[in-house]
């Protein structure tokens, strides 16, 4: 095992099963208290651990089975990049979705202080049977 990328690798899998799960908390425990987390795809930039973990908790109430894969991780210096698969199934839509991503975090004494995802929206769309013009529902409680 090459031990100098060992901490990276634990961060990519810790982020990627924090992601997985359904504990909004054990997301947020991974970013430092003044992170930066932004879904470049939807144009949503949320702040510090409290921020993660309302991300979380909102991205679960409107996808169900959230799921993300790890399919390569590296670094360099204080940045990581993950190439994922990010998959879920729209509350809603006819259809799930599996979409390539990549991920980039920014660490500081072993934490993530910024996060930045990339991904497709129109994908996401495009695999769920959702139009191009779909939009979140502007409140986070979809029960």
């Amino acid at each position: 095992m090459d031990t100098q990328n060992a901490p990276i690798i634990d961060v990519a899998a810790a982020w990627a099963s924090a992601w997985s799960g359904t504990d909004p908390q054990a997301l947020a425990t991974l970013f430092t208290p003044d992170a930066t987390y932004t879904d470049l795809a939807i144009q949503v930039v949320c702040e510090g651990q409290d921020g993660v973990a309302e991300w979380k908790q909102r991205t679960d109430q409107l996808i169900a089975d959230v799921r993300v894969t790890v399919n390569a991780s590296f670094r360099s210096g204080d940045q990581v990049a993950i190439e994922t698969t990010y998959a879920g199934h729209i509350h809603g839509a006819p259809s799930p979705f599996a979409v390539p991503a990549t991920t980039i975090l920014r660490l500081r004494h072993g934490l993530i202080a910024a996060d930045r995802d990339y991904y497709s929206l129109a994908t996401v769309l495009a695999q769920s049977g959702l139009p191009a013009t779909w939009a979140a529902p502007a409140t986070t409680d979809l029960s």
